[in-house]
């Protein structure tokens, strides 16, 4: 018998659990990359941190005629969704906020200068939260989240880079507008 075949028949057989995860993470280790740079990277487009650095503070509370939201407003959507998805995976004790109504702001600007910052450092702290969470072998991508009704955290993790790009895209946009007034 071959050492490939002796590996296999150790791992198909192995009480071992360590072996067999060990084989398990070092295969999802590309995924955990590709979900970490969907997250955090500008691939197919601006990456988050970068649309909102040195965002001008005279658009944020401003908004397009026709637009349904300033800039303000998705920010702090983003924030709080995902914020709620961060932790929901990481709390069975974590209660969601009630939808739509809390996670969009009433006010269509920051109350101050320092709200602005805080929402955006909160945003990107949470994002790095959520990639620990991915890039860490020791959590399982694909199993389900004991406390949720079938969510795994490869697709809260992907729900996150889909509802921030969504948002990010309409960001981009409305500044662009904005900036052309």
């Amino acid at each position: 018998m071959n050492l490939s075949a002796k590996l296999v028949q150790h791992v198909w057989f192995s009480d071992d659990l360590t072996v067999i995860q060990s084989i398990a993470m070092k295969k999802t280790g590309p995924v955990r990359q590709h979900v970490t740079d969907l997250l955090t990277k500008a691939e197919a487009h601006i990456d988050l941190r970068d649309a909102l650095k040195n965002f001008p503070s005279e658009l944020r509370g401003s908004k397009p005629e026709g637009a349904p939201h300033t800039p303000w407003q998705l920010l702090e959507h983003i924030r709080i969704a995902q914020s709620d998805i961060l932790e929901f995976t990481r709390s069975a004790k974590h209660k969601s906020p009630k939808w739509p109504d809390e996670y969009w702001p009433k006010a269509e600007a920051p109350p101050d200068v320092k709200a602005w910052d805080k929402s955006v450092k909160q945003v990107l702290a949470d994002l790095e939260a959520i990639t620990e969470l991915v890039s860490d072998p020791k959590r399982d991508l694909t199993g389900k989240i004991p406390h949720g009704d079938g969510q795994t955290l490869l697709r809260e993790a992907l729900l996150v880079a889909d509802h921030n790009a969504y948002h990010l895209g309409q960001l981009v946009m409305v500044r662009r507008i904005l900036e052309r007034q």
